[in-house]
Order: C-alpha cells, then sequence, then structure tokens
C-alpha cells in the first residue's frame, strides 16, 4: 500500500509538471490547450491530494527511501531536460537561422532573389490575399524573402474578412500578392519566386534600360512565339528583369539611336551594309555596348570588324565526343559545357551546364592592343576541337581532328572591357562587347531548357549596361514536395509528439521501476 501511494505522489509531480510545461509552450492559445492545461492540472493536485491524505508518516518513510530519492532524481532529470529544451527554443526564436540541406537548395531563395533584397535601400511590404488568410506553400516562399532582408514583411490576409482592403488594391482572386515599394506597387496573381523577384526588381529599379536588336538581315524574330528558332524567349525573360526591347532597322537610319543602351547582333543571315558597320563602329567607339551572336558561316564581316577589340571570330565549327547509350562515342555539335571563368562577373555563379549547338569558336587576340581586357569565359570540353573543314561538317557529315585544326578545350564565349582613352580614342570612357559563336543556345527552344542558358544569357546583359545586382542565377521552377498539415492537424502532431508520448513514456518506466523496487 505505501509502495502504491507513493507511486500515486510521483505521478502527481509528473501531471502537474506536464501541465507546467504545456501552459509554457503553448500559452493556452486554444481551447485544446486549455483543456489539457486544466486536465493534467487537477488530476495532478487531485493525485497529491489523495498522497498527502496518507499521512505526515508515510511522507516521511517515503522521502527516506532509495526507490524515492532515485525516482526525485529521474523527475529533476527530466525537469533539467525541458528546461535545456525551452532555452534552446527561446534562443532559437530570437536568433533565427536556417539551414537548406537540400542538394538542390529548394528550400532557399536562389541567389539573384537574395541578392536583390539584401540590396533594398527602402522597406518592401508583401500584402498576401489567400483564402481562408492562409497558405502554408506561399507563407514558406514570403518567410524566405523575409529571412533574406530586415526590409521585407509581409501579412497574409483573408480578402472575406477584410474586403475593404481587397476593393482598395482591386484584389480580383485568391492567392494574389501586393507588392509596396515606397511609392510604387503592383500585384502578381501567380506567386511563384521568380513572377515575385521579377516584380521586385521592376518595383526598385529608378530606370529602365533599352535593348535594341537589330533587324533586316534574317536574325530571329523576338516575337516569334511558335517558332523554336524565335527569340520570344529572350524577350520575355529580359522584359521581366526590367529592361525594354524593341527592334531597330540600322540601314534605313543614320546612327544607332542615343535609347539603345545595347546593341545586339543575332545570326544575320545576310550580310551587312558598310553603313551599318560604320555606323555600329561609331557606336561602340562613343562608349556603346555590343551582343554578338555569330554562330558558323554567318556575319563573315565581324570577324574583321571584331579584331581591333581583340576578339578572333572562328572560320571554324566546335565538334565534340558524346556518348550514346549502346551505341559508344559519337560527334556532336550541340558541346555541352560547363568550364567557365570563374572570375569574370558573367560566369562566376554559373554552376550548371550551357547547351550550345552549332558553335563556331570565339577566343581572344589582345596581345598587344592597349586598353583592352579580353575574358574567355566560357570554353568546351578538352574531347572537342574546332573544325575547319566545313565542307565535310555540312556536306558530307563527316568530321575529324587533324593538324589544321584546334584541340579542345575551345573558347567559344568572349567578353571584353575597352578602355577608350588607353585605346587612343579620343572621347574616352568604356565600351563593353560580348561575342558567341553560337545564336541557337539563346532561341526558345533552349532559353527555357533544362540547362542555364537563360541565366548566362542574361548575366551577359546585365554586364553589359552595369547592372552587377542581377548577375546570379535566378529562381528555378523546380520545387520541393512536402505535405500540408492543417491547423487543427498540426496541434494534435505537437501534443502527441512533445507531451502525450514523453508524458507516457515517463509515467510507465517509472512505474515498472517502482515494481522492480
Amino acid at each position: 500500500m505505501r509502495q502504491s501511494n507513493g507511486l500515486l505522489g510521483l505521478v502527481a509531480v509528473i501531471l502537474l509538471l506536464f501541465a507546467g510545461i504545456a501552459a509554457l509552450l503553448t500559452r493556452a492559445n486554444s481551447s485544446v490547450d486549455v483543456l489539457y492545461i486544466a486536465v493534467h492540472g487537477v488530476a495532478g493536485l487531485l493525485a497529491l491530494v489523495a498522497y498527502f491524505s496518507a499521512g505526515l508518516e508515510n511522507l516521511r518513510t517515503f522521502l527516506g527511501e532509495r526507490s524515492t530519492k532515485y525516482g526525485t532524481s529521474a523527475v529533476l532529470a527530466s525537469v533539467f531536460f525541458f528546461g535545456i529544451l525551452g532555452a534552446l527554443n527561446y534562443l532559437s526564436t530570437r536568433y533565427h537561422h536556417r539551414f537548406d540541406l537540400t542538394e538542390a537548395g529548394v528550400f532557399s531563395l536562389s541567389p539573384q532573389s537574395a541578392s536583390i533584397v539584401k540590396g533594398l535601400e527602402k522597406d518592401l511590404k508583401l500584402q498576401a490575399f489567400v483564402e481562408g488568410g492562409a497558405n502554408p506553400e506561399l507563407q514558406d516562399l514570403l518567410d524566405s524573402y523575409r529571412y533574406a532582408s530586415s526590409k521585407v514583411s509581409y501579412q497574409m490576409i483573408d480578402p472575406d474578412r477584410q474586403p475593404e482592403l481587397a476593393e482598395q488594391y482591386n484584389i480580383t482572386a485568391y492567392n494574389t500578392v501586393r507588392i509596396e515599394y515606397g511609392e510604387t506597387s503592383s500585384t502578381v496573381t501567380q506567386p511563384t519566386e521568380e513572377n515575385l523577384t521579377n516584380a521586385i526588381i521592376k518595383a526598385t529599379r529608378r530606370t529602365r534600360k533599352t535593348v535594341c536588336v537589330l533587324e533586316g538581315h534574317g536574325e530571329p524574330d523576338i516575337d516569334a512565339v511558335e517558332d523554336p528558332r524565335g527569340f520570344s524567349q529572350a524577350k520575355a525573360a529580359l522584359s521581366n528583369e526590367n529592361y525594354e526591347v524593341k527592334k531597330i532597322l540600322l540601314a534605313s537610319i543614320e546612327k544607332v539611336p542615343e535609347e539603345c543602351n545595347i546593341v545586339v547582333v543575332a545570326g544575320p543571315v545576310k550580310p551587312f551594309l558598310a553603313h551599318e558597320i560604320s555606323a555600329l563602329d561609331a557606336y561602340l567607339r562613343s562608349g556603346g555596348r555590343g551582343l554578338f551572336l555569330l554562330p558558323p558561316q554567318r556575319g563573315e564581316e565581324f570577324r574583321a570588324f571584331l579584331e581591333p577589340w581583340g576578339l578572333r571570330v572562328g572560320d571554324d565549327v566546335v565538334v565534340d565526343q558524346v556518348l550514346r547509350l549502346f551505341q559508344g562515342p559519337a560527334l556532336g555539335l550541340s558541346p555541352l559545357v560547363d568550364n567557365y571563368d570563374r572570375t569574370h562577373e558573367i560566369t562566376k555563379e554559373l554552376k550548371g551546364r550551357t547547351l550550345f549547338p552549332m558553335t563556331r569558336s570565339v577566343t581572344a587576340d589582345a596581345s598587344g592592343k592597349p586598353g583592352l581586357k579580353v575574358t574567355e569565359i566560357v570554353k568546351t570540353s578538352p574531347s572537342s576541337w574546332a573544325e575547319t573543314d566545313l565542307a565535310g561538317i555540312f556536306q558530307r557529315q563527316q568530321a575529324s581532328l587533324d593538324s589544321t585544326d584546334r584541340k579542345g578545350p575551345v573558347a567559344i564565349a568572349a567578353a571584353v572591357d575597352a578602355q577608350l582613352k588607353e585605346m587612343g580614342i579620343a572621347n574616352g570612357g568604356e565600351a563593353r562587347l560580348a561575342v558567341f559563336g553560337s545564336v541557337e543556345f539563346a532561341n526558345n527552344q533552349h532559353l527555357d531548357g533544362t540547362y542555364f542558358n537563360r541565366d548566362l544569357f542574361l548575366n551577359t546583359v546585365g554586364w553589359l549596361v552595369g547592372e552587377s545586382d542581377l548577375l546570379s542565377i535566378r529562381p528555378r521552377a523546380m520545387r520541393a514536395s512536402y505535405v500540408n498539415f492543417s491547423r487543427e492537424e498540426g496541434t494534435v502532431i505537437f501534443y502527441l509528439s512533445v507531451l502525450v508520448l514523453p508524458e507516457l513514456l515517463l509515467i510507465a518506466g517509472l512505474a515498472v521501476w517502482w515494481r522492480r523496487e
């Protein structure tokens, strides 16, 4: 009887202890919390009263027993353990840090998104209008933005409970996020990371850069959505990062328009007129920025044009060996590249592979030319080579490495930073050029595919116009799959894992140990 009474005393202590822990952790925020605390508190007090009703003599005997000392030690150890957990919980709340252990970083913002919000000069407010005021997936994404910068704050709003806000901001659909930055505001109806980051970029940019794409020579059409060889994806990607993209017919005007922050020459089929070449040369010599996409056997007039800028565009096509399942090595004209210059701003953050269908070599040739800094930013693999027998490639579909070819790695893209005064150009200033030996790497078929062609293309444009904060890896569509629990389900899981299960295990363990004593 005395042994059972002692166990009753320990059970009373455990019940009161867990009532206190529940009150500390939950702060009685719901009816379930209040019920749990009340039941454990009342049951613990009743067990304690029943124990003490056995008399003080039993208390003295109980306190003097070895089993009571061990039991008290176990209870104190449990209290100490939960105290440590509480302290760790407090520290993790006050000094919050997130760890993303997934290989692809699917629970973290992309480098570009993080860079954009870390560079905010003003407070950025995000208001998410969601059904019922709760959307765990969207909230997790907004949490990532808030974690990346102290200037970011967000609200989850139920438009049915606050219709005046929905009407004020003209919100007509669930899962719409309103972005407010200073006096600028906009809404995003499909709030993916990519869409939110693009909206933030547009809200934070004071000026809009203009990208002028030259036409009139059979270049890919920037408005051709259905054509896989078109450049509509490139135009959309640039527009999303707040660039204005327009076509320019240089043959019909005297010079490159002053509004052009960058001029793009993309795979011309017909040769440029002498007047157009002169206009481009004058534009670059006045501090302009040029992007040249010159695939094999196209734009041959630009080979001589680019030589004074420290670039040699090869009269060749790059061939690489590819391994095909059950077929062994074969020749390919679409090199898959992961060899980048890690010192240049365009490629230093680029970690994924890029695909270059039908590319020629583009190498640095700035020796003895003052004022030029030329960097070969992309190279093919050691198994590749620059094939000079173009007739063999395009007519007989044959290629072999011989003494006239250049063994890989072969440079297929280069960037030029030109100090005009050091080059002897009176106006001075700085010009920038980027030249790629392929045009297809940036077309609709390859820009938004599996590879990182889009990041390379946009980084190049950003470097040319001097927007260094945009030079990074952009948000990917891939997201991790996970289970969303309702608030009620989360409460049940919390009580079972944090309170009920440890409590039952502790009582059962003490009961078994007590019987053995």
